[in-house]
């Protein structure tokens, strides 16, 4: 540009002096507010260096930037984006757009750490200027593209946080669907934020141009006007907004400041550029958002009086790369009406057939058409026109009364046909009357809000209203369905050559599943692993990937990974083109999945929160996923120690339980027991002996917890003595235990049984006498708490506390039995699943197995002593004697011949008839009481 001639707009302060005169009373704020917006756009005109301003993801911008950068070609483009993210740029072309460039860090230094990981996200569709800008620069030689923004690291050292987007402003928006989340929680950096911060003047807007939201009034009062207009126009327009923007901000220091800081930061970058380089300015064009092109900071232009010392980055590695994108996402991320990304897309297209714009796209992008040979453009660019001096193209825009577009009925008829047509395949009973209807009732809601030709919202607004009845029969409403037929929700898709390389190996190494995993939705994969073991290898990834990524991206529908077991077959769900972020964002922590893998399970079990059963479960994961010995025994001999600060018995269940499953797998596995798991049992036993009287007392030790210790004390006795440690610590604690809860008392009664301290005739009175006492009876049912929970330590008490349970039924009244019921299913349910079967097991031996025999079955510990246990009664009418003589005289008479003996059979007896030998042989009696009579004592006797 070479200029603007003094007094360009002089008529319009003219006009607005006057105007502000009449309708403020006198010169006052308004006319200050008014003046200064010329002055302005007068300035951001007058610059040597063009500033060219931009809307975030406004077509009608996209079309202009491609227009000028046609008739000017730049030798230099400076844009508003994150000027650490160049290098990431030229891999665009790679990707199907919309994607979004990140910036990632997974390890903060120089901020607080509860921040972690940061994220930086600057989405980028077709239909936006700063792609434009970006498509012209890299495939036009000689020209250069310079990022001038603010880097991701001073994003939140600046503490942008506090500039995260609004609420979108539909409140009854439907919940937003798994696109909606492409970007995580990421902090989004975008061109142009052109909305109101003053929430009267938005109300204001919206209220006078009878709209519901600001996408809809950007769209009829912005869009749709510069759609058509030249540059003159576009600029001065577009830095009026955003000097009216500016000026009608509220004073948020912070946002303030931040905004100055951007700006200030982005011509210092240009002028250092300008300084280093010697590019004449005429030859640059400067690409950011209305809202800083009208800035009034002293750093402003190339000739700017003031300085801005640019502070050092933070110590933070940041990572790069490119993410996928979507519409939604954009949407949801920075505010925006649900549908107007879309909506914009299709404007986009229409901009360009009507002005036959040619838009600038990258060379081989993806998702685009290819160009044919014989229709493409010279390699050397026209030189561009001198450019004449710019006229005030302002007062006449702010003059000219509002351009009302025609009714293109065959356009709307076609979205009435449409829409009825989607709406039946979602389920709604839709017919052509409802086409007709909703054709109508657009002219109508168009007509009533002043606008001749019914636009997308009104549309939308008129099929909800005549089709949506009274519920949606599918899984999309009305509105969804308009927005997905005008544009539907795109989702970008970032190349194999742009993925990072842990991305790439994971799909180079699940190749052979011939699947096409970067193609959205779900896909089974079967793995016939017993007849190809190469398929193995592939098991291996899918294991890690359910590990590290969300749910739903690869997920096992048959086959489990158990230690010690190796797949026949397996079967999967996978999803990772739907979640190609999140595989993404694994190849920020690590080239190789292994290696992120290993860097989870030792972050985790080095993690401040760690304890013991987190650490064996990072032992487990890695021997289970990884198979590395090594780790397993670093992060084994790390359990020690977190076992030994521990201070209570929280974590007694999940110790015991994997300690006995990994126990269980060197046993079977490995030749001798890994050096740390030993140390582990001798460690945990004398810290569990120290730790039990305490835990007995301890009001906030559960049952359970206690009777994990317990288990853990019986149950790794016999390795724990073997390698030294002493019994007589165990029963110290037991006997040092005086618990007062009756759960706990139980739990006591069982340990001294297993340590030979009680008998079970003596726990049996005690439960009898407990049972006897009217006092005690309400908390008996605690004390069988106490008993199911004693299974775990001693399971041999099994019997005993199915006889207590049916003691219980038995003789406890109903008002103490019933409600007891419920705490009895609940404790099976959270804290004894386990033990469960136990119970069922021995209830089934020691109960008949038919109905029939329950009338006269005894329960064995009501039989008197020796009489023969339930499950092994003698059948009625049976003889008592020894009856295999009586059924099989031929043998006895046999045996008899061979010793000599010939003798009759005595009659069988009904019954016992006591010592009948002394009565039939008194000699031999009489024999024995002389023999005993003379027999001297034996020496030393």
């Amino acid at each position: 540009m070479s200029g603007t001639p003094e007094g360009t707009f002089e008529a319009l302060r003219t006009q607005l002096r006057e105007a502000a005169a009449t309708f403020a009373d006198g010169p006052g704020a308004l006319e200050g507010i008014l003046l200064g917006m010329v002055d302005d756009v007068d300035r951001a005109v007058r610059e040597p260096l063009e500033v060219f301003p931009v809307c975030h993801h406004s077509p009608a911008s996209a079309v202009a930037m491609a227009r000028r950068l046609r008739e000017k070609q730049p030798k230099v483009v400076y844009l508003e984006l994150c000027e650490d993210m160049a290098p990431l740029l030229t891999e665009l072309r790679n990707c199907r757009l919309p994607v979004a460039v990140q910036a990632y860090a997974t390890e903060v230094d120089g901020f607080p750490a509860d921040w972690a990981p940061l994220s930086v996200v600057a989405p980028i569709t077709e239909a936006s200027a700063e792609y434009q800008a970006i498509a012209y620069a890299l495939d036009t030689p000689g020209v250069e593209l310079v990022l001038v923004d603010r880097s991701s690291d001073h994003v939140f050292q600046w503490d942008a946080r506090a500039e995260q987007p609004a609420s979108p402003d539909d409140p009854e928006a439907p919940p937003a669907e798994e696109e909606a989340a492409l970007h995580g929680d990421a902090v989004g950096v975008e061109i142009g934020d052109l909305r109101p911060r003053f929430a009267e003047l938005e109300e204001h807007l919206l209220r006078h141009g009878r709209v519901r939201h600001w996408s809809e009034w950007w769209h009829q009062y912005v869009e749709l006007p510069l759609g058509d207009a030249d540059h003159d126009t576009y600029r001065q327009v577009m830095f009026l907004i955003g000097s009216l923007f500016r000026r009608l901000a509220p004073g948020d220091p912070h946002r303030v400041r931040v905004d100055e800081d951007r700006e200030r930061h982005m011509w210092t970058r240009m002028r250092e550029h300008l300084a280093v380089t010697g590019t004449d300015p005429a030859d640059c064009l400067y690409v950011c958002g209305a809202f800083h092109a009208a800035s009034d900071v002293e750093e402003f232009g190339v000739h700017g009086a003031g300085t801005f010392e640019i502070s050092p980055r933070s110590g933070t590695r940041w990572l790069h790369g490119l993410i996928p994108s979507s519409h939604t996402a954009i949407e949801a991320q920075f505010g925006l009406a649900s549908g107007s990304v879309s909506i914009a897309a299709t404007l986009w297209a229409k901009n360009l057939k009507r002005t036959r714009v040619k838009p600038y796209r990258l060379t081989g992008q993806a998702g685009t058409k290819k160009t044919t040979p014989g229709r493409t453009t010279p390699g050397t660019p026209p030189p561009p026109a001198p450019q004449a001096p710019t006229a005030d193209q302002l007062t006449g825009f702010l003059r000219r009364p509002p351009v009302l577009d025609q009714l293109d009925e065959a356009e709307l008829l076609g979205w009435s046909v449409d829409i009825v047509r989607a709406a039946r395949r979602s389920g709604y009973l839709a017919s052509t009357a409802d086409a007709i209807a909703v054709f109508q009732t657009s002219i109508l809601l168009a007509g009533m809000r002043d606008r001749a030709k019914p636009t997308p919202y009104d549309f939308q607004d008129a099929a909800v209203t005549c089709i949506e009845k009274d519920a949606v029969p599918g899984r999309r409403d009305v509105r969804r369905l308009v927005e997905i037929m005008m544009g539907g929700d795109r989702i970008g898709q970032v190349g194999y050559d742009a993925l990072p390389p842990l991305a790439r190996d994971v799909h180079d190494r699940l190749a052979p599943l011939n699947l096409k995993l970067q193609q959205r939705g779900v896909q089974r994969a079967l793995l016939d692993i017993a007849g190809r073991p190469e398929l193995e290898a592939c098991s291996d990834v899918l294991w890690m990937l359910r590990y590290l990524m969300p749910r739903g991206a690869a997920r096992p529908i048959m086959g489990e990974r158990q230690l010690g077991e190796r797949p026949i077959q397996e079967s999967w769900d996978l999803a990772l083109g739907t979640h190609q972020r999140a595989l993404i964002e694994l190849g920020y922590e690590g080239v190789g999945i292994e290696q992120v893998l290993e860097q989870r399970l030792r972050r985790r079990a080095y993690g401040p929160q760690a304890t013991a059963a987190v650490v064996l479960e990072a032992v487990e994961d890695a021997t289970l996923y990884l198979r590395s010995r090594r780790l397993a025994d670093e992060l084994g001999a790390h359990a020690l120690d977190v076992l030994a600060g521990e201070r209570s018995a929280d974590g007694a269940p999940e110790v015991l339980r994997r300690v006995r499953r990994l126990l269980a797998h060197y046993r079977t596995s490995e030749p001798a027991l890994p050096s740390w798991i030993e140390s582990f049992v001798k460690t945990g036993y004398a810290h569990y002996c120290t730790l039990l009287p305490t835990a007995f007392a301890d009001e906030e030790a559960t049952v359970r917890q206690v009777g994990a210790m317990l288990g853990f004390l019986f149950s790794m006795e016999g390795l724990a003595l073997s390698l030294g440690c002493d019994r007589t610590q165990l029963e110290l604690a037991v006997m040092q235990s005086h618990p007062q809860e009756p759960s706990k008392v139980a739990l006591l009664w069982a340990a001294q049984v297993q340590l030979g301290r009680l008998s079970r005739e003596e726990l049996r009175a005690r439960c009898d006498e407990l049972l006897g006492s009217p006092l005690v009876l309400p908390a008996y049912p605690r004390y069988l708490s106490g008993f199911v929970h004693a299974l775990e330590p001693v399971p041999a008490l099994a019997d005993f506390v199915v006889e207590a349970v049916s003691n219980a039924f038995g003789r406890l009244p109903d008002p103490v039995l019933l409600p007891w019921l419920p705490t009895l299913i609940t404790t099976l349910r959270s804290g004894g699943a386990d033990l469960a079967p136990l119970l069922i097991r021995e209830a089934g031996r020691i109960f008949p197995g038919r109905l029939a025999a329950l009338d006269e079955w005894v329960p064995p510990w009501r039989e008197p002593s020796g009489a023969p246990r339930a499950g092994r009664t003698v059948r009625a009418g049976a003889s008592r004697g020894v009856a295999l003589p009586a059924a099989h005289p031929a043998t006895c008479d046999a045996v008899a011949t061979l010793l000599g003996w010939d003798g009759a059979w005595q009659p069988a007896t009904a019954g016992p008839e006591g010592a009948t030998l002394l009565a039939r042989h008194p000699e031999t009696a009489a024999a024995l009481e002389v023999l005993l009579a003379t027999a001297r004592p034996l020496p030393g006797r």
